[in-house]
């Protein structure tokens, strides 16, 4: 049976995004890997137009690299932009978690206690994609709450350079534990409007993940080798 039925044509733009970008969510297209259109439009019975239009919306979002005259592979990053970026990104959060602290309301807290009960759900029942989505959009969330819109518009700059890795690479079991219990001391946080501390955890929660991408790198290397 195939697991990537024929795609109607009246919702083929969007549903190509979202099949290619489970699909390297999922592992099946990994940060390196080639990507073959004929492969992809035989898989799902399109032509190369619409899925060469989803790649470039999955480029856009930082999961693919264009390669002009050679074909797209998915996106992967390096571990020298790792130690670069992800400081950075730290930096972002912590500041993020400040300002979120003194502006949260109630009516915010109950939509991220929301937003990570099913997060944790999701991770109780190994559930990966539903996980790494929700959990991008809590600290989206939080981004929001905080108000600024240039320090989104930084952020966002960003993540879509670490985007392929930061929420696609797939943790360890002791990685995924320590995600989670990083996201609780957040929610901690978060109920007692303590600036301070969400600050520290978010750095951290920023430095646990720079970790997790160097092993995930690692053993992506090790298996291809």
């Amino acid at each position: 049976m195939n697991e990537h039925p024929l795609i109607a044509r009246r919702s083929l733009s969007t549903e190509l995004v979202g099949r290619l970008r489970d699909m390297i969510v999922e592992g099946t297209l990994k940060p390196g890997d080639k990507i073959s259109e004929p492969d992809l439009c035989d898989l799902f019975g399109v032509s190369r137009t619409p899925l060469r239009e989803a790649l470039k919306v999955l480029a856009a979002e930082g999961l693919v690299q264009l390669n002009p005259n050679r074909g797209s592979t998915v996106a992967r990053i390096e571990p020298a932009e790792i130690e670069e970026l992800f400081p950075i990104m730290g930096m972002l959060e912590a500041l993020a978690g400040e300002l979120a602290c003194a502006r949260l309301t109630p009516e915010a807290l109950e939509r991220l206690e929301t937003m990570h009960a099913t997060m944790v759900r999701h991770w109780k029942s190994d559930e990966w994609i539903p996980y790494s989505r929700l959990n991008r959009d809590i600290h989206e969330a939080i981004f929001a709450v905080a108000g600024n819109a240039t320090l989104s518009a930084l952020y966002q700059s960003l993540l879509v350079r670490i985007h392929a890795v930061r929420f696609v690479a797939r943790k360890s079991a002791e990685r995924w534990a320590e995600a989670v219990d990083d996201h609780e001391r957040m929610m901690t946080a978060l109920r007692a409007r303590d600036g301070a501390a969400l600050s520290a955890v978010m750095r951290e929660h920023l430095r646990h993940k720079a970790d997790m991408v160097h092993e995930a790198l690692r053993q992506l290397d090790s298996a291809r080798a």
